[in-house]
């Protein structure tokens, strides 16, 4: 089970919850939320994508409404199995209705 790293006061309303989910694998190490910075979009669901490798894992970057946050993950795991962990782990109120 990996460690949540909670350095920062303020968070992404949800991603907190959403990465605790996450952490509960045996294959997460470490996983810290860093900064959080406002832009241009406007999406209203919380959405979670990989966009760098690091030395020990990967950034992925939460964003929600005007705001993004990078996250970072400490992991041995590949891009494709941090993608679909990332899509098991969705919160339920972020999930597309079928049909």
């Amino acid at each position: 089970m990996g460690r949540l790293v909670q350095n920062h006061s303020t968070h992404i309303e949800g991603l907190i919850n959403w990465l605790k989910k996450i952490a509960e694998s045996n294959n997460i190490k470490t996983i810290t939320p860093a900064s959080l910075a406002k832009t241009n979009g406007k999406g209203e669901k919380l959405l979670l994508k990989v966009t760098v490798k690091t030395r020990e894992g990967y950034k992925l970057l939460a964003r929600k409404g005007k705001l993004v946050q990078e996250v970072f993950v400490v992991t041995d795991l590949d891009e494709n199995e941090i993608k679909e962990m990332i899509k098991k782990t969705t919160p339920k109120t972020n999930r597309r209705k079928k049909g």
